[in-house]
């Protein structure tokens, strides 16, 4: 197994701030430092981002700083992400503001590229320790595949807590993801697929995941579901 290169890890914010200060303080924690995108918070939320940059020496930037595009602009996060990665020779770590990283967490991840490796994902739990959304579907790996802790899918990666290798960067251009579209995880894993890289689950590295705390009118789809379809096909939100 090749030695990991350094990573360079982001977190694209939008308000739900006691949720996101946690999930930096994790990462900060874990010995790693990162940069948020801060898409559009709130003025007392952005203005809290700030504070935490000064006291923990992350990075913040105001996406309104950029442009006046209304919120979602993943697609610009991303982008600027793999051009910063790739110009520092890094891998890109994609943690959301959702997500509880553990202290050992992203030096795992690391550990597991090597070439031909795409995009390295840990395994989300909730508090009880039981894989849930996104990766409901690999309740059942562990027991079939005899213990393996990490294996090698095609199926379909969210970025809750993701890496995407230096290798992927360099074959995948970012600049050409849909800009009809507002969350891209399933286009770039199924990328990654089909440039023919190996994208591993790491059922044995798990970190907490709260799903939707960052974007809480997703929580209607579990409390109100015709409200949140009503808004999800009205509102044009949550494409993928």
């Amino acid at each position: 197994m090749q030695t990991a290169k350094h990573i360079h890890i982001i977190m694209p914010v939008k308000d739900s701030i006691i949720m996101t200060e946690k999930a930096i303080r994790a990462i900060v924690a874990s010995g790693h430092t990162l940069c948020i995108y801060d898409d559009h918070s709130l003025p007392e939320n952005a203005h809290r981002l700030d504070e935490l940059a000064t006291e923990l020496g992350i990075q913040v930037v105001h996406i309104s700083d950029i442009t006046d595009h209304p919120s979602p602009n993943y697609r610009m996060v991303l982008q600027k992400a793999q051009q910063h990665a790739m110009a520092d020779n890094k891998h890109l770590v994609i943690v959301e503001s959702d997500v509880i990283v553990q202290s050992d967490t992203l030096n795992k991840m690391q550990a597991e590229v090597q070439a031909g490796v795409g995009m390295v994902a840990a395994v989300t739990v909730d508090e009880q320790g039981t894989y849930n959304f996104p990766y409901h579907y690999a309740r059942g790996w562990r027991y079939r595949l005899c213990g393996q802790k990490t294996i090698a899918t095609k199926k379909r990666f969210s970025f809750c807590c993701t890496l995407l290798t230096n290798e992927l960067l360099h074959k995948a251009d970012f600049q050409l993801l849909d800009p009809t579209k507002n969350w891209y995880d399933v286009t770039i894993s199924h990328w990654s697929v089909h440039l023919g890289l190996i994208n591993l689950l790491m059922l044995g590295n798990p970190v907490l995941h709260f799903p939707h705390a960052s974007r809480p009118w997703k929580r209607l789809k579990y409390t109100h579901p015709l409200r949140y379809y009503w808004r999800k096909f009205t509102q044009k939100l949550d494409k993928i």
